[in-house]
């Protein structure tokens, strides 16, 4: 499995998980105490993401980290 492809998987997962909040990615990384320019690069899946992050993240979409990865499925 290819690295890249996890990053950008993840990535299209968020921003589905984001849009279906309807929240812009200003809204996601105040509400996840992040920067936007870093939420910006997770969702184009520039980034491998830290565990932190990634609770950071679940934080800010009100869900826990369990329902974060709900529905991810890697290529």
């Amino acid at each position: 499995m290819d690295k890249d492809q996890i990053k950008i998987a993840f990535g299209e997962h968020l921003t589905k998980l984001r849009k279906e909040r309807e929240l812009s990615i200003h809204q996601l990384a105040h509400a996840s105490d992040l920067e936007y320019s870093h939420v910006q690069r997770i969702e184009k899946g520039k980034v491998n993401v830290a565990l932190t992050t990634l609770s950071s993240l679940a934080q800010g979409l009100d869900m826990s980290l369990e329902e974060l990865f709900s529905g991810f499925i890697t290529p």
